[in-house]
């Protein structure tokens, strides 16, 4: 595997990616909540980018995988920051955004702050607004008192360590919900969503699909499809869906 590049955003963040070149329109990979661009997805998405001869670029946010800074100091805000300067310095041209998990939400947060560069979405198990609808609802009014008062609370997780949750996170969450406001994908748009997920529920793929507005959108559900959404049946979905975009964008 190449050691990453790396570019400097804006806000002086050093951010780790890897790209290829190709022809348009190219593929963006957006990654998770405390995952990072070597995941299955991510690597799986560039192979079939490299040998349909298609651009493609993956990345880390800040504080995730091999970019600078640490993951408690991050936010939403932040990481849109990050994807925002990676799509806009990195990449020329439409491009087809593909987001897993909070890397829907922040796709779907840069078909609003940079749609003359977005030619398509796909979304795989979409979490859009879910440090306030998910983490803080789900809060014990104990654990949202802590997170006030002493400015974090760490949370179990069943991928590794358990995840720091800051203040910051949470009140910024609130300026970056894409659910609360019209949201209009006037582009060719999918979005993926497991059955058997227990990190984001099929409720919020409804949800999602109910409040957006476009003139070709479509949900897809994986019958026992979990959140990583990385067998190989779901990556066949993925394949397809992100297949069925460029068509649609070709015609």
């Amino acid at each position: 595997m190449p050691d990453p590049q790396f570019l400097t955003t804006p806000q002086g963040r050093r951010i780790a990616y890897h790209s290829h070149e190709g022809t348009g329109p190219g593929l963006v990979f957006l990654g998770g909540f405390m995952s990072d661009m070597e995941g299955t997805k991510a690597v799986h998405l560039e192979k079939m980018a490299q040998e349909a001869g298609r651009r493609f670029l993956r990345f880390d946010y800040s504080g995730h995988g091999q970019s600078s800074g640490a993951f408690a100091d991050g936010c939403i805000g932040d990481w849109a920051e990050d994807a925002e300067a990676a799509i806009t310095s990195l990449t020329t041209g439409p491009q087809v955004l593909i987001g897993s998990s909070m890397g829907g939400w922040i796709s779907l947060l840069m078909t609003q702050r940079i749609r003359e560069r977005v030619a398509g979405l796909v979304t795989i198990a979409a979490a859009p607004d879910f440090t306030e609808d998910s983490m803080w609802a789900g809060f014990t009014p104990e654990q949202q008192e802590t997170l006030m008062t002493q400015g974090e609370i760490k949370i179990p997780s069943d991928y590794d360590d358990p995840y720091t949750i800051t203040r910051r996170l949470i009140e910024d969450g609130r300026k970056q919900r894409v659910l609360t406001a019209p949201l209009d994908l006037p582009f060719p748009v999918r979005f993926l969503q497991g059955t058997a997920d227990t990190d984001v529920e099929m409720s919020v793929a409804l949800r999602l699909l109910d409040h957006a507005q476009g003139p070709d959108m479509h949900l897809s559900l994986l019958k026992g499809g979990d959140h990583r959404f990385s067998s190989p049946q779901a990556l066949q979905m993925v394949d397809a869906a992100v297949q069925d975009v460029l068509s649609r964008i070709a015609s």
